[in-house]
C-alpha cells in the first residue's frame, strides 16, 4: 500500500493541482499542544459526547423532522422548515466537497502525549479542513439572529460551545473551526435569498397608538 507521501509525489508528477495541502498556523499548533499536554480522559470523553450535538447525521434527522412538523402550519413556519432543511443539507455537503480540494492532517495524528491523556482518533487523517461540525454551528448561530435576544444568545452560546469541542478533542485545528463557523454563517445568509426565511422580520409594524 502506498503511503500518503508517495500518493502526493505521484500527483505532483502528473501535475495535479488538487488537493491543496494546508498547514496549521503557529497559533493552531500552540493550542493543540496545550490541549494535548493538559487534557485527561474524563474531559475528553465529555467533549467527544458533546460533539455529537453538532454531527451532520443528527442535525439532518432533526431538520427533516422539523420540516415534516411544519407542513400544514402557518406560512412562516413552513418557510422556516424549508430553510432549516435546505441549510442543513447544504452545510452537510459543503465540507465534503472542500475536503476533496484540501488536505490537512488532523492534530490528533500529530500527538503522542495527547493519546496518553485520553485523546482518541477522529475521522480520516487528512480531513481536518474545514470543520463540518463548525459549519453547522455557524449556520445555526446565524439563523438564530431572527430570534428574540434571550433564545438568540442561548443558541449562539451553544453553537460556539459545541464548535469548541472539536478543538478540545483534537479533531480540528482552531483555524479549521473558525473558518468552518464563518462559512456556515455566510452560507445560511446566502440561502435566505432563496428561501425567504424571515424576510418578514425586516418589515416592522407601526407602533400601536392609544386613543
Amino acid at each position: 500500500m502506498r503511503t500518503a507521501a508517495q500518493i502526493r509525489a505521484s500527483r505532483l508528477r502528473r501535475g495535479a493541482v488538487f488537493p491543496v495541502t494546508i498547514r496549521p498556523t503557529r497559533a493552531d499548533v500552540a493550542i493543540a499542544r496545550t490541549i494535548a499536554r493538559d487534557t485527561a480522559p474524563a474531559p475528553e470523553q465529555i467533549a467527544r459526547a458533546m460533539t455529537w450535538g453538532a454531527d451532520e447525521k443528527v442535525l439532518l434527522v432533526l431538520a427533516a423532522a422539523g420540516w415534516l412538523a411544519s407542513r400544514g402550519r402557518s406560512e412562516a413556519l413552513q418557510r422556516a422548515g424549508n430553510h432549516a432543511l435546505l441549510v442543513t443539507a447544504a452545510v452537510s455537503l459543503l465540507p465534503h466537497g472542500l475536503k476533496i480540494l484540501f488536505d490537512q492532517t488532523r492534530p490528533d495524528r500529530w500527538t503522542v502525549i495527547g493519546h496518553v491523556h485520553g485523546v482518541a482518533f477522529s475521522g480520516k487523517r487528512e480531513d481536518a479542513f474545514p470543520s463540518g461540525h463548525a459549519l453547522h454551528m455557524g449556520a445555526l448561530a446565524s439563523a438564530a439572529g431572527t430570534l428574540p435576544p434571550s433564545p438568540r444568545r442561548a443558541i449562539r452560546a451553544l453553537a460556539v460551545g459545541l464548535s469548541l469541542t472539536r478543538i478540545a478533542v483534537l479533531a480540528h485545528w482552531a483555524s479549521d473551526v473558525v473558518v468552518g463557523f464563518a462559512l456556515g454563517a455566510v452560507l445560511e445568509r446566502l440561502l435566505r435569498l432563496w428561501t425567504g426565511y424571515r424576510a418578514e422580520a425586516s418589515v416592522r409594524s407601526p407602533p400601536a397608538t392609544g386613543l
